[in-house]
């Protein structure tokens, strides 16, 4: 990519501009192989270094390949926060690192778009930095308009890996993904980390270290089925750690959550045969002084885990509440762990609890019914509404 001469504008290199190069390149591979049988696509190298995108990178064939060397991920905010960092050994990312600048006019860093059938497969973006470098004038912000990665036409096995995504008001947006596999990714101070939108299905989630802004997902998906959210490691401080939207038989397990609000995982519109196990929550204070103003999304009488729709299994979580008396909202309330907002034959059980102050471990809508909630909590840790009804049994 860096001996890359675009025809007719030899002053424009990878350091100058990677966004014309690439569109450059992706340019000669259509001429090269215009057949409709013959199209083997081609990989794009990327090694390290410190590359400007001005123009929006347009992807519009398959079987591309985009690979770095690295996905240089380093903390912006922590240097944003600490004032003087002249005897610091670096203070950028680095790797194969992309600065996000947008002088075009676009969002996006990465534009996946093709109109008609087929629709696009087997693209892959590995082992490089989208760093939008600055949220100008508020550096705790998370708001400065730039999208890393955007795909906006249905695709085929797009393959997201081994990224470091920092500083971008939306890291990863993906619209009616089949088989889109996300992991290996570092992406963190991002408004939001990974949204998944306008339907998918048999897809993945797994092993990515991710951290979102309170205005922002960590992780969303709406209308998704068959989605697997496995193994990844979910840092403070997006107003959710996993959110689903009429989405159903999907899987929620083996994850570390970390917040400092409730709705850790909620559940919106109608969720149904969804499965929650294994993971590990995690719900304290904010600690950074310049976050600890930031008015909660949800209240905590919203729940760590929050329900709406039917069939779902919430099942074998562990969950960590350690917030102050007096910085729980409401003033006064019981917090609440597993809040069951709505629907039938949902099914609560074997999870423990480990809380600081008095908790109720399952709450239930007086609209819910025939829910089963077993051995998550002693008899006063669990609610039910007027007009709810359940079996209960204790743990003993």
């Amino acid at each position: 990519m860096t001996t890359w001469t675009i025809p007719g504008s030899p002053a424009t290199t990878a350091e100058t501009d990677i966004g014309a190069i690439i569109n450059s390149i992706i340019a000669d591979i259509k001429a090269a192989q215009p057949a409709q049988g013959s199209k083997p696509g081609a990989v794009i190298y990327i090694p390290p270094g410190d590359y400007s995108l001005k123009t929006r990178i347009l992807i519009d064939i398959s079987y591309l390949q985009i690979k770095g060397s690295g996905h240089g991920f380093t903390s912006s905010s922590i240097r944003y926060n600490s004032g003087n960092t002249s005897s610091w050994h670096e203070i950028w990312p680095g790797g194969s690192r992309i600065r996000v600048e947008n002088t075009d006019g676009n969002a996006e860093a990465i534009l996946i778009h093709r109109d008609g059938l087929p629709r696009q497969s087997s693209i892959e973006l590995v082992d490089f930095c989208l760093d939008g470098v600055s949220f100008t004038p508020d550096q705790n912000s998370y708001r400065n308009g730039k999208i890393g990665i955007r795909s906006t036409t249905p695709t085929d096995s797009l393959r997201i890996v081994g990224m470091g995504m920092v500083y971008l008001e939306r890291a990863i947006v993906v619209v009616e993904a089949d088989a889109l596999h996300i992991t290996n990714n570092f992406l963190c101070e991002c408004g939001s980390c990974v949204e998944l939108v306008g339907s998918g299905q048999a897809s993945m989630v797994n092993d990515n270290l991710i951290g979102a802004g309170p205005a922002g997902f960590s992780i969303f998906a709406e209308d998704h089925f068959g989605l697997i959210i496995s193994g990844n490691n979910i840092f403070p401080r997006g107003k959710s750690s996993v959110h689903l939207k009429n989405a159903t038989n999907n899987m929620v397990s083996a994850n570390r959550l970390h917040a400092f609000y409730s709705g850790m995982i909620t559940m919106e519109g109608a969720c149904h045969n969804n499965l929650v196990s294994a993971n590990h929550f995690l719900r304290n204070r904010e600690s950074f002084p310049a976050f600890q103003n930031t008015p909660h999304p949800q209240d905590d009488l919203f729940g760590l885990v929050h329900v709406r729709g039917s069939g779902n299994t919430i099942v074998s979580n562990h969950f960590s509440f350690d917030v102050p008396s007096n910085a729980i909202t409401p003033a006064g309330a019981k917090p609440t762990i597993v809040l069951v907002r709505s629907g039938d034959n949902n099914y609560v059980a074997t999870n423990h609890h480990a809380a600081n102050v008095a908790v109720n471990a399952v709450f239930l809508d007086g609209s819910t019914t025939n829910t089963k909630v077993l051995d998550c909590g002693s008899a006063s840790e669990f609610q039910a509404a007027n007009g709810a009804t359940f079996g209960f049994r204790a743990t003993p």
